[in-house]
Order: structure tokens, then C-alpha cells, then sequence
């Protein structure tokens, strides 16, 4: 046979080799897609248990774990967040220890490497060291369970996919887990060096000219004459919202809370819920997926809720060199490439980072974050708010709160409700505007005793939307800038609008898709557009008759809520190149007393309206809101184009200034409204599912609950979680 026939017919054998192992390994996958989910009933044997522990589960997948000591209780608790989370809590350890590129390879080494610069590996050690012996048993049953889950439940899907398998799970993975919130909500060293490059004709870097037409105190300013809050950087973070009503404002007679956390919208969502009882513990609400405990929600005696402080937590120090015996070299496995390593540098003041933002040279900086320089984990402060029997509990738990700074809602059974911001603090004067330059100082934290709140009481009415949170002349700044005042301007308007409210109030309120500041603008818009109607081609005339009706909403169906959306998104009317056009607008408008003279007014209305004109489908799109806002969920391997483990989309409703916040960056990531003492009234729900296994039929059974806006009772009683009983599983030692 000649030679070339036969290597012809060698490939060609391979590649039917390489055909049917390619479809053997998809029917596999296609199999184990349905199979691979957890098993929810029956009876399971764990090596470590000391009793029997029922874990009853709900017609939402919710379990509710009923144990007769502390340690079996937390085991279980493992158990059932390894069964149905154990993918996503294993993503969430491998990215913030920075190492992806294990799994992903050199795309993810980049990541891998910014990572790694907080060193969070050994900060959770210092935590687990630190942790009070109570807290460590805790933690260390909940990572024996999560194990015991690996052992006996399928293994999840994704792992075959990406065919790679799990590691143990250990008691500073449960660490590590909670600290990737506090990466997400603390100001980091990258936002302080922004505002440094902008703060710069202060701090000798940059030539007043550079800055543009607005100055640094217009970009961050502290105040907004109107709404005595903040309005710049409109474009807005991550968030929450919160508030309470004391009994006296109360149909029913009870305190009432409400919460909603905004996170990115994600695939199984960052929270589990769940419900634990054991004897002299009782707690039930939101968990974060792959910790122990409750983190926000309640017990038998107090509710609880928070938002994002938006205050300053780190001080940066420039031109500080580090000493070469503070490197540190790290080593990075990537697969299907050979490692790498990266030097850092750390010292107990805290890292070093390079700042080359607008600069011609690099520059050193030492970054002194408490979460660095004296790690607590803030499962301290959770453990003991799931066990606290009155608000006063609450707040000596909370001066010692290390975690990212929070603004707590609290409420107790009494009737009483209070507001107290909590966490550690550094009284630097520069309030992370700008990076110090004149050598390193330790500032202390402001004490607890000054921070911000408001006394227990049962008259009281108290909300929290990551705005200033304090009044004139409160002697420390705080913050380089606080969010916008328009959500909390709009919960303010709407309790204020009852003397008593309700459970269906509340869980309404959360849903308010009244966006103020687009209104505002639009209102300007047409304004302008009234004074040069000669100017006005038909296509902008039609605009200008949608936005004339337009009542401010963001409800799924209008038009108008879309043109007004568009609006603020294209850059053609922002006066600052990189900022939100509607922000930028309106700062300069209210810096001028509301005038910007006739032709200024005249180059913004027409520059948007010439996009309009000549691009109509492109920069206005005529579409309704629930097309145009439309919000999809990716699952963590969405953008390695596996897509068919996506979730739902949401429909357009609401935007980033309304209470209802929904948007790709952030949405609404859990909504609770607790009727405090009544706890099997109110409820708690979340977007998708409680499962992340995509074969389960709870990966996105909730979203049309979430859709249609409806709350769904959480039972708490032993008679509710009996009376919605679907399925229990029994652990046996």
C-alpha cells in the first residue's frame, strides 16, 4: 500500500477516534446534566454527627435544619450548601485566592495575578487564628460537612465539563468565601488613586487645566443643596436599600423592616436561604453561599438589614519604597501552560501597589486597609447578631464590627427599631480623595460612640440607601463621595406619604420603578427644547412629544422610560468625556445656579438630537422599557460561550436611580420585608433558585415570583415548616 494512502487512512482513523470520543463524551455530558443534583429525601450516614439531624425542605428547595446541638446543626448547614452550591462556592475561593488559571488557564493568569495582591490567602489565616474557639468549631463542622457532601452527592455538573474535580474544603475557604463581599463593597486602593489623579492641582501631579471644565470638589462633592445629599458620579455602584418602622407606625402593631441587597445578577445568586434551629439557636434569612450562620434576616427576638457604608475604609501612602526582604514571591499553576510566579510586597503597615494613572512615570504605594493590617472576620459580629436577644445586643455586636462598613437596620419584637453605621473607620483627613505623599502616619479609627445612628425607639422611622447619612455639621467627613440622594429621596417621600404601614407597603415600595433624577432631566430637556423650537426637526419634535407625557417611571411597558434611558447614556450630551451625561449635566446646572446660557443649552439639546436624528434607531430606541432594559443572567461559564447554563432575563423594570433597582451592572440580589415577632408573615425571595445545579428543577423556579414582584413567606415555626414540608432528609452519624 503506498505510503501516502496509508497515512491517509491513518487520519482519517483518528479522526473518527476523535469523532466518537467527542459524542461519547457529550452523551455523557448530557446524561450527567439530569443526574448530576442532589439528593433532597432519604437517609444518609456522616462520619462525625453526634444525633440525627432533619433537613426539611420547602416547596422552594428552602431547607430548614433542625438539629439537637450547635455542631451538628453547622455540619448540616455544610451539607446542604455543598449539595446545592458547591460549584459556585469553589469558584468563589478559587477567584478571590487568585487562582483561576488553574482552572481556565493563561486567559484567567492576568486576574490571578491583580488578585493576589491583597494577599487574601493569608488574611483569612489571621482571621481563623483569631476567630474565638466557638466560632472556629463552627466554621470547621461546616467545612466537615461541605466534604461529607462532596463524598456522598453527585458531583456537579460543571466540574465534568471543565473535567476537573474538587479540592477539600477547609474552614479558611468559608473565610475567603465571606471575604469576596468585602472586596465588592469597600473602597479599594484603584478608586482612591482615580480620585488622586483628579485631585492632583492639590497634590502637585496634574495642572489645574488637565481636569477639564469641573473641578474636583464638583466631581465628589459631599452635598447637594436640594436633596441635602450627594449627587455626583452619578453612575452610580453597588447598593442597597433598607428601612424600618417602629410599632407606632405599624397597622398590625409590629416593628417592620425591609431589605434589598444590589449585587451583579449572577447564576445561582450569591444568597441561600436557609433556616437553622437548634437548642438556644434559632436564625433564618440569607446566607452567603458556601459561609455558616444567617448573615442578614432574623431570629426569634431581632430583625436585621443593611447597606453598603459607601464610606472610606483605607488610607494610600505614595512614594514609599518597600525594603527588599517585603518580597514576596508567588507562584502561579496554569493549566495547559507551564507556571509563573510575581513578586509582591508586604509588610504589617500593609501592600504595595503601583499607581501609573495619568502619570509619566509609576509611582509606589503603600495601601493601609484594616482588613490587611488587622483581620477580623466579620462572622464574629453575624454569629452573634443570629443570636442576639434585643437591639441593644445588636449594637455592642456591632462595635466591634470589622467588616466592610455597613449601615444597619435593626428591629426588635418590642416595637423598638434603630439605624447605627458600623465598621472600622481611619480618621484620615483625606478621606480616600487622595493618596498621602508626606510619609506614612497610623490614623485611628473614629470610635463607635461617633459614628452615625439613630436611638431604638418605636416611633421611629429609619432608611438607609448608601446616602449621606449624617447632617451639617457633623465634625468627619467620612467619604470621598456618598451614592445619590434619589433613592433614598424616594423612600423618604413614600413613608412619608402613610402615618402606618403594612407588609404589602413595604413589599411595594421595593418595587417603585420612580426615577427622579431622569425626570428632573427630562423636564430640562423639554424646557430647552420649548425655548428654540425653531431649531427642532421632526424626529426630535417626536422625542420631545414622548418625553412630554413621560410621568418618571420605569415601568415595563413605556416607551418614554426608554428614550429617557437613552438620553442619559449617550455620551453626545455629556460636557466630561467618561462621566454619565445626565450626571454631568445636571452638576454643571446646579454649580451655575440652573443656567448654562442660551447657547450651551442650545449645543447639548442639539448634539443629542443629531445622534437621534441621524442614527434614530441606534440612539433612541423605540422599544418599551421591558425590551430595552432587559436584564440577562450569565452563568459564571457564560463567557467561555457556554451558554445554555445561563438563567432567565429579567424584563426592563426599573433602572439604577429607582428603589427597584435592576440593571446589568446590579440589581435587586435579594428582597425581605420581616413583620418582626410575626415571622412566618413577610418573606424573603430570591431571583432565580436556591439550587446551582443546573439539572434541578429549583435552578430558576423562583424567578416568576420575582417577576411578578410577589413575597413569599419564609416558614419559621416548627407548625409553617411542617405545613409546607416537601421532601427531608435525614443525616445518621
Amino acid at each position: 500500500m503506498p505510503i501516502l494512502k496509508r497515512l491517509g487512512l491513518a487520519v482519517l482513523a483518528a479522526a473518527l477516534l476523535v469523532v466518537v470520543a467527542l459524542s461519547a463524551f457529550a452523551v455523557y455530558l448530557a446524561i450527567s446534566f439530569h443526574t448530576a443534583v442532589a439528593s433532597i429525601g432519604g437517609t444518609v450516614h456522616i462520619a462525625g454527627l453526634i444525633a440525627p439531624v432533619q433537613i426539611t425542605r420547602d416547596e422552594r428547595d428552602i431547607p430548614h435544619i433542625a438539629a439537637k446541638n450547635e455542631h451538628d446543626l453547622f455540619l448540616a448547614q455544610g451539607y446542604a450548601e455543598g449539595s446545592d452550591r458547591l460549584f459556585q462556592m469553589d469558584l468563589t475561593r478559587h477567584a478571590v485566592y487568585g487562582r483561576l488559571a488553574e482552572w481556565f488557564g493563561a486567559r484567567a493568569l492576568a486576574a490571578d495575578e491583580r488578585s493576589r495582591i491583597i494577599d487574601v490567602r493569608g488574611i483569612v489565616a489571621r482571621q481563623l487564628a483569631s476567630l474565638s474557639l466557638q466560632r472556629r468549631s463552627q466554621v470547621q463542622a461546616f467545612s466537615d460537612g461541605v466534604n461529607a457532601a462532596v463524598r456522598t452527592q453527585p458531583l456537579p455538573f460543571e466540574y465534568r465539563l471543565l473535567m476537573i474535580s474538587p479540592e477539600p474544603w477547609r474552614p479558611q475557604d468559608s473565610l475567603a468565601v465571606g471575604f469576596a463581599t468585602v472586596l465588592v463593597l469597600s473602597d479599594s486602593y484603584r478608586d482612591v488613586l482615580e480620585r488622586d489623579a483628579t485631585y492632583a492641582p492639590n497634590a502637585r501631579h496634574l495642572a489645574p487645566a488637565d481636569i477639564g471644565p469641573l473641578s474636583y470638589n464638583a466631581l465628589y462633592p459631599l452635598s447637594d443643596p436640594k436633596y441635602d445629599a450627594p449627587t455626583a458620579d452619578l453612575g452610580g455602584r453597588s447598593g442597597s436599600n433598607a428601612w424600618a418602622a417602629g410599632a407606632l407606625h405599624s397597622q398590625a402593631g409590629h416593628a417592620l423592616l425591609a431589605n434589598d441587597p444590589h449585587l451583579g445578577p449572577s447564576i445561582p445568586g450569591i444568597w441561600y436561604l436557609v433556616d437553622l434551629r437548634a437548642p438556644g439557636y434559632h436564625a433564618a434569612g440569607a446566607s452567603l453561599a458556601g459561609t455558616p450562620g444567617v448573615i442578614l434576616g432574623h431570629n426569634d427576638a431581632i430583625a436585621w438589614g443593611a447597606t453598603n457604608g459607601s464610606v472610606a475604609a483605607l488610607s494610600v501612602f505614595c512614594g514609599l519604597r518597600p525594603r527588599p526582604q517585603n518580597a514576596v514571591q508567588e507562584r502561579f499553576d496554569v493549566r495547559f501552560a507551564r507556571s509563573s510566579s510575581h513578586v509582591y510586597f508586604r509588610e504589617k503597615r500593609g501592600f504595595y501597589v503601583i499607581n501609573n494613572i495619568n502619570k509619566s512615570r509609576d509611582e509606589t504605594c503603600l495601601v493601609d486597609w484594616s482588613a490587611f493590617t488587622n483581620p477580623t472576620s466579620p462572622l464574629e459580629t453575624f454569629d452573634s447578631l443570629d443570636r442576639g436577644t434585643s437591639i441593644e445586643d445588636a449594637l455592642r455586636t456591632l462595635s466591634r464590627y470589622a467588616g466592610p462598613t455597613q449601615n444597619f437596620v435593626l428591629a426588635q419584637r418590642d416595637g423598638r427599631v434603630a439605624y447605627q453605621l458600623a465598621g472600622w473607620i481611619p480618621n484620615d483627613p483625606a478621606w480616600a480623595r487622595y493618596a498621602h505623599r508626606e510619609g506614612y502616619r497610623n490614623y485611628s479609627t473614629l470610635p463607635f460612640r461617633v459614628l452615625p445612628h439613630i436611638a431604638p425607639s418605636r416611633s421611629a422611622v429609619v432608611w438607609t440607601a448608601n446616602n449621606k447619612m449624617y447632617e451639617n455639621g457633623y465634625p468627619y467627613r467620612l467619604s470621598a463621595t456618598f451614592e445619590p440622594p434619589y433613592r433614598a429621596f424616594r423612600i423618604r417621600t413614600l413613608l412619608r406619604a402613610r402615618r402606618k404601614y403594612d407588609i404589602t407597603y413595604f413589599s411595594q415600595m421595593q418595587a417603585d420603578v420612580y426615577s427622579a433624577a431622569d425626570l428632573e432631566f427630562a423636564k430640562w430637556m423639554i424646557a430647552t427644547a420649548t425655548r428654540s423650537p425653531a431649531f427642532l426637526r421632526k424626529g426630535e419634535q417626536q422625542v420631545i412629544r414622548a418625553l412630554s407625557g413621560w410621568n418618571g417611571r420605569y415601568d415595563p411597558a413605556s416607551t418614554a422610560a426608554t428614550i429617557a434611558h437613552d438620553m442619559r447614556v449617550n455620551e453626545t450630551v455629556s460636557p466630561m468625556s467618561g462621566h454619565d451625561s445626565i450626571a454631568s449635566t445636571l452638576q454643571e446646572l446646579r454649580l451655575n445656579g440652573g443656567n448654562l446660557g442660551a447657547n450651551r443649552n442650545y449645543h447639548l439639546l442639539n448634539g443629542a438630537f443629531e445622534c437621534w436624528d441621524i442614527a434614530l434607531n441606534k440612539c433612541v430606541r423605540r422599544l418599551p422599557w421591558r425590551d430595552a432594559g432587559a436584564v440577562p443572567i450569565f452563568h459564571p461559564l457564560h463567557g467561555l460561550g457556554i451558554t445554555w447554563l445561563d438563567g432567565p432575563t429579567l424584563p426592563g423594570d426599573g433602572d439604577k436611580f429607582t428603589i427597584h433597582v435592576q440593571r446589568i451592572a446590579f440589581t435587586q440580589s435579594f428582597r425581605a420585608v420581616w413583620d418582626v415577632g410575626n415571622w412566618d408573615s413577610g418573606g424573603i425571595m430570591i431571583p432565580c433558585g436556591e439550587s446551582g445545579e443546573p439539572g434541578s428543577a429549583h435552578y430558576q423556579d423562583l424567578t416568576p415570583d420575582w417577576k411578578a414582584q410577589r413575597l413569599v413567606a419564609l416558614p419559621y415555626s416548627r407548625a409553617a415548616v411542617r405545613q409546607h414540608r416537601v421532601a427531608v432528609l435525614t443525616l445518621e452519624p
